[in-house]
């Protein structure tokens, strides 16, 4: 059928119901029904299928779409199917088919009957399939996910790497690129592998105006930020992403235990498990998926509100997308990482036992990451200069949108550092990437620059003045402003651009941006627990202590049987003001709570109010009691008087982490029974002893112990008798 002979709005009306095309839609689909090969970049949302299947469905023949995901594929065909009358307008081709299936579906395409043929790229290698498609009229070869063709790609795929030379067999017939995130690098890449130069380029704009982009620092009370964050998006729909499986569990698990509705998603748990979670999550049963990057790949849920990044990705792409998954309806989409450099160098460590080749591209892929984390710029013009796309960040669309441009940080004049960074690329003959060239800035000598004789030349150290972090931020900055480029041949070296020629010539004003620094230090300092300070109340705790020994007085037994010092820390962290509240402070159980806390909560709650302190509350984050299963092991065979090195080997632990995980279980209010093993080891006698000394002693410290009954008893000995005698004294 003719191009012109196709009334473009009429198909789309009977096929898809839609009165008008979305975007760029409309010029892709005539470059595709005219025979021309095209590509096509569009950001997930942006009705990027909707571009081959139109044409697939107007044109005779038969289409073929190359995609990765089976269950994507399986998705799309049922979608099809649910605009025809005749199943076998659209098929699957992949190695889950019986030879009857695969029957069935040559018969049909034989018959002019299917319009959309999905295969995975490995059964195009099949040369029995290779053999029959030659045979038959195609419309066109579209390749869904074109970015895993290239290295630089997110999601590398070697198998991609051949279609070329497959599709050339098949006969001279229009090849379709589609993508939803290419950096100008992997644009290139994808042209070249598929050896089309010539082909139309659709290049769909990546900013999405309604998402508010936020990094903070990575610390240790990022659980309890996370639930805060959650309980003031009460009842919105988000996905939290982690790295791995154990921490999606562990995350989930904490979310449950602090009463939001969460379930964990990721490739280790069984299909159906999977398919039920994130059912829940569709159909709005639970309001949190967290999840490992296996979840979200095809799902269009339109209304998610919030995407957290627990763990920092491995790629800025990979972050947009899943960042791209919050708002899809145009409503509010609030995209929020967390930081720590620690993560990066996790990162780094899991790549090092990759080729070189890979490693490199994989360091430099998270290089930019970083940059993106530390940058103190507009994260939007950050991200949309990443994929080749200007940004104008006082007027664009959604200019205010992040963290950065909320709350802009201090500029400072920079023309002369910038002449410098300039002149450093130039004398060096543009042949450095950002590392080296922030050594010789700073005179630090590498391999690399060793090689080059640069610390012999009078550039070297010229920029001694600003450390390696100043002249980082810089490049970025003069990156992103236009005076320097990234290579595109061999990513990562930085030359000079017209703009920046023009720059050393006649130098203007640079106002550049502080960067944000993320010591560990700041880490721990971030996010505050109740007072700016975030340390624990000082004059608090000498009242809980002050509290301590009266009850302890009152009850006849040592302080330490009431509380241990760390939960009174923790109690000046939190400030709990009830019995309820005091149970998710560190090592009190609820009985425990209940035993003890009533006099503690009043007591906090009576500060609280003098003092003006505007309490956490959302900070109450109960643990999970992660290892609850081994706890839960151990007490239960206590109780069944098996023996201690038993239950020790059943677990692999030695005697010493019994002993610690036994520690734990009783410094948390539950009693443990091990009189069984303790009357064998020792007699009535001694135990009285130790036990008369833990009820005299002001401090239950194994080492103060071991001097005063100075070798009479080892530590082992020592340790059972404390939790025998916290058991029975305290809980």
């Amino acid at each position: 059928m003719d191009s012109t002979e196709i009334d473009l709005h009429k198909e789309l009306k009977k096929y898809f119901g839609f009165n008008k095309f979305k975007g760029l839609q409309e010029d892709v689909v005539k470059s595709i029904i005219s025979g021309h090969n095209t590509f096509v970049i569009m950001p997930t949302g942006g009705g990027k299928s909707l571009c081959y299947q139109l044409p697939a469905l107007a044109l005779d023949g038969t289409a073929i779409v190359v995609s990765p995901l089976i269950a994507l594929m399986k998705n799309q065909v049922d979608a099809i199917r649910s605009l025809s009358d005749e199943p076998g307008v659209a098929h699957v081709l992949n190695s889950s088919l019986t030879k009857s299936e695969v029957n069935q579906v040559k018969n049909d395409i034989t018959s002019g009957l299917t319009k959309l043929l999905y295969v995975a790229p490995e059964s195009l290698t099949k040369e029995e399939y290779v053999t029959f498609l030659k045979g038959v009229d195609l419309s066109f070869v579209a390749i869904d996910e074109a970015h895993c063709i290239s290295e630089w790609g997110h999601d590398f795929r070697p198998e991609y790497r051949n279609l070329r030379n497959i599709i050339r067999q098949l006969g001279d017939i229009p090849i379709i690129g589609l993508t939803a995130t290419a950096t100008p690098k992997v644009q290139e890449d994808i042209l070249k592998n598929l050896d089309m130069p010539n082909a139309n380029v659709f290049k769909a704009s990546f900013n999405r105006a309604n998402l508010f982009y936020e990094v903070r620092p990575k610390t240790k009370n990022v659980e309890s930020d996370i639930i805060r964050f959650i309980r003031q998006h009460k009842g919105k729909s988000g996905v939290i992403y982690c790295l791995s499986r154990k921490k999606v569990e562990e995350i989930a698990q904490v979310l449950q235990v602090n009463g939001i509705s969460a379930v964990p998603y990721h490739a280790g748990l069984d299909a159906k498990t999977r398919a039920k979670h994130q059912d829940m999550f569709l159909m709005e049963d639970v309001d949190v998926v967290v999840a490992t990057i296996a979840f979200g790949m095809g799902i269009d849920k339109p209304d998610v509100r919030f995407v957290i990044h627990h763990d920092i990705p491995k790629s800025l792409e990979s972050y947009y997308q899943e960042t791209g998954r919050a708002g899809r309806d145009g409503g509010e989409g609030h995209c929020l990482a967390y930081y720590s450099y620690k993560d990066i160098e996790k990162l780094e460590k899991f790549m090092s036992g990759k080729p070189i080749a890979e490693q490199e591209i994989g360091y430099a892929l998270l290089q930019e990451v970083v940059a993106y984390a530390e940058t103190s710029m507009s994260r939007r013009k950050f991200l949309l200069h990443y994929f080749g796309e200007e940004f104008d960040e006082v007027n664009g669309e959604g200019a205010d949108m992040d963290d950065n441009t909320r709350t802009p940080k201090s500029k400072v004049e920079a023309k002369d550092q910038v002449v410098t960074l300039l002149e450093t690329i130039r004398d060096t003959r543009q042949l450095y990437k950002a590392k080296e060239l922030v050594f010789t800035l700073i005179g630090k000598v590498n391999a690399v620059i060793k090689s080059h004789k640069t610390d012999s030349q009078p550039v070297f150290g010229k920029g001694a003045a600003f450390d390696d972090k100043y002249w980082m931020a810089l490049i970025r900055q003069t990156l992103v402003g236009g005076l320097i480029s990234k290579d595109i041949e061999s990513y990562g070296v930085v030359k000079l651009t017209e703009k920046g020629e023009d720059f050393i010539k006649n130098p203007t004003s640079f106002m550049m941006t502080e960067d944000h620094t993320y010591s560990e230090q700041d880490d721990e300092k971030t996010i505050t627990a109740a007072k700016s300070s975030g340390a624990t109340d000082e004059v608090l705790i000498g009242m809980l202590k002050d509290l301590r020994k009266k009850v302890a007085k009152k009850l006849g037994v040592p302080p330490f049987v009431v509380f241990q010092d760390p939960s009174l820390e923790d109690m000046a962290l939190k400030y709990p003001v009830s019995v309820q509240e005091l149970s998710s402070v560190h090592g009190v159980s609820e009985s425990k709570a209940r035993k003890y806390g009533k006099d503690f909560a009043s007591l906090i709650e009576r500060y609280v109010e003098e003092n003006d302190i505007m309490r956490p509350d959302d900070l109450v984050v109960k643990s999970t009691g992660a290892n609850s299963g081994l706890k839960l092991y151990i007490i239960q065979n206590i109780d069944r008087k098996l023996p201690l090195n038993d239950i020790a080997g059943a677990k692999g632990l030695d005697m010493e982490g019994l002993l610690k995980e036994m520690e734990q279980i009783v410094y948390s209010g539950t009693k443990l029974n091990i009189n069984y093993w303790i009357d064998e080891i020792l007699d009535d006698e001694q135990q009285e002893e130790i036990h008369d000394y833990f009820m005299e002693s002001e401090s239950d410290n194994i080492k103060a112990a071991l001097e005063e009954f100075d070798g009479d008893y080892d530590t082992e000995e020592l340790r059972l008798m404390r939790i025998k005698f916290i058991s029975e004294v305290a809980n």
